[in-house]
């Protein structure tokens, strides 16, 4: 477990299932992001546990006070055969933003990617989170014209990738 100016950052748990969806669906309602073809509607968003268990797989939850504000995980890209993961769920309740800890969390998810051996990080996002894209800038991430792997996430207009390493 890492802390990280009182934040508790670890990887999930099973108790954390419901919290972490209930934070990334509330996103969803306070920005007005499309619920169809992104992560609101994924299967994995309501068992986030089970769905970082393999070993080139993890997810992070920010923490305190026993409360689930956020996270963030790296996983194998879907539908793609090269050694490409996807940055995913990086999503935070109000309360947790504009403190520097996605930037930390970022950091620490991409040096997992790093340590397993993926070369490439991919992510997608929404043109309204104009705020993470320039996280994202700063940590080298470069435009693409359109979608890699098979996400089902065609509500997503932004596409980003990093070479690692």
């Amino acid at each position: 477990m890492l802390h990280y100016n009182g934040f508790k950052i670890r990887p999930i748990q099973l108790e954390d299932n419901t919290q972490i969806c209930n934070v990334i669906k509330g996103v969803f309602y306070e920005l007005n992001l499309p619920k169809i073809g992104t992560t609101y509607a994924d299967k994995d968003t309501d068992n986030m546990f089970e769905a970082y268990q393999d070993k080139k797989s993890i997810y992070y939850v920010i923490e305190r006070d026993n409360k689930i504000l956020g996270g963030c995980g790296i996983k194998k890209l879907d539908g793609s055969n090269e050694n490409i993961c996807e940055l995913q769920k990086f999503y935070f309740h109000q309360s947790l933003r504009d403190k520097g800890i996605g930037k930390f969390v970022l950091d620490l998810c991409l040096k997992f990617a790093t340590e397993v051996g993926y070369e490439l990080c991919y992510l997608e996002s929404t043109s309204v989170l104009k705020i993470s894209h320039h996280l994202y800038k700063v940590f080298e991430f470069e435009n693409l014209d359109g979608p890699l792997g098979d996400t089902s996430h065609y509500s997503c207009d932004v596409h980003m990738i990093k070479k690692l390493k």
